[in-house]
């Protein structure tokens, strides 16, 4: 009778490193939202004040987007049971992206499961192996992996840098292939705007594609929140503009806005369109109502930098570097506390949850070592109370940690 030996774990390499995160102090476990994702909620069982969270004006809980979404399953059922190209296109998939294109004042819209499928799906859609992606160094991960499978040809410059983007794009005028200029409108780590006229002029000068991810400008600038090409009055000089549907719109899923023929062609050659079963119709039917609740409640917008104001101000007087010394300084929403060493932001971020404050630790791979921070967001459901509360967590837990003085 032939005998067994224990099988040896060949995943056992990933135990190593997860214990070697732990030894550095940036092993993380999940925290747990038990109600509803608001300014004050409760993770793992804990009342806390939401500074980690991407709902910039409180849609996720907002009763008309709710109601849109029972309407929808009512009507339509729970799923569309296909992928856009064979059974999945309702019709509320199409008023989706119509609404939207209206909206970003384009010819037309195709919405993707998830913003970074959006970037993903276009950047390696439209570039093969004998073109140039011209990318800013802290352009969001769904840009890099884009790049990556496109197989094109990838020429990075430093953090705004535009005259090292026209290095770049010089070096490469006399060679055959396409080139993409790609920025983010508003960077995630950071909370930057992209210098996105300058880009323009860049693109225009050389030829280039001029594509920007706007996903966290997304119901924050501009016009009712139209993003940084409103923000900036570049229209028609942008030829591809990704958007978002998780972040300020309080849903699900991402889109690409351009012109009939872009669209057209990201139906045929989009991977993740192709592939991934569409949206829910409740998802679609949500989306539609909070780009109703953008044009017609402003002051949802208007609260949010408000808070915003209030925030950077505060925070900043407490003595805690917040950008523009070892980083960009922030002009948006997202506003770090840059505290450098992995570990010890992961430590503040425990000690602040403890305290009653729900910000989220970041250190590498996320951000560069040496650059780990507490990542704070303000929403416009932010009271004043709360966030003066928030302040004072962070200025008592700081002075403990020595982080401030």
């Amino acid at each position: 009778m032939a005998t067994t030996t224990a099988r040896s774990n060949p995943l056992s390499y990933l135990t190593d490193q997860l214990n070697d995160l732990k030894a550095k102090g940036t092993h993380f476990r999940l925290r747990i939202l038990d109600d509803e994702q608001a300014a004050v909620c409760t993770f793992d069982g804990k009342k806390v004040i939401n500074l980690a969270s991407n709902n910039y004006l409180g849609l996720t809980t907002h009763p008309k987007l709710r109601e849109a979404a029972l309407e929808a399953t009512r009507k339509y059922g729970v799923g569309s049971g296909a992928v856009r190209t064979i059974a999945g296109t309702m019709r509320i998939h199409m008023e989706l992206e119509e609404k939207i294109a209206r909206f970003k004042n384009v010819e037309a819209c195709v919405v993707f499961q998830s913003g970074f499928a959006a970037n993903a799906g276009t950047v390696s859609a439209v570039l093969g192996k004998e073109d140039f992606i011209i990318s800013d160094q802290l352009n969001h991960a769904s840009i890099i992996d884009g790049a990556r499978l496109s197989r094109a040809k990838i020429l990075v410059f430093e953090h705004k840098n535009i005259a090292q983007a026209e290095e770049r794009l010089a070096s490469i005028k006399d060679q055959p292939g396409k080139r993409l200029l790609i920025t983010d409108g508003v960077f995630s780590m950071d909370g930057d705007i992209g210098p996105l006229p300058a880009l323009c002029d860049l693109a225009e000068k050389y030829g280039a594609i001029m594509m920007v991810d706007d996903a966290h400008a997304s119901g924050v600038l501009g016009r009712n929140g139209r993003g940084t090409i409103d923000h900036f009055k570049m229209h028609s000089r942008v030829d591809v503009q990704v958007g978002t549907l998780s972040k300020a719109i309080g849903a699900l899923g991402g889109y690409v806005c351009g012109t009939r023929d872009l669209i057209d062609f990201l139906y045929h050659r989009a991977r993740p369109f192709l592939f991934s079963t569409s949206h829910p119709p409740s998802v679609a039917a949500t989306c539609i109502a909070a780009f109703d609740v953008l044009e017609n409640e402003p002051e949802r917008i208007e609260k949010l930098w408000e808070n915003t104001r209030f925030w950077k101000r505060e925070l900043g007087l407490l003595g805690f570097d917040i950008g523009g010394q070892t980083t960009p300084a922030s002009q948006t929403p997202i506003t770090p506390i840059i505290i450098g060493d992995g570990k010890l932001t992961m430590d503040f971020s425990r000690e602040l949850f403890k305290e009653g404050v729900m910000g989220t630790g970041i250190a590498f791979p996320t951000v560069p070592e040496g650059k780990a921070r507490i990542r704070t967001i303000m929403t416009a459901t932010h009271t004043q109370d709360e966030l003066q509360q928030a302040l004072e967590v962070l200025k008592r837990v700081g002075k403990k940690m020595g982080i401030v003085n």
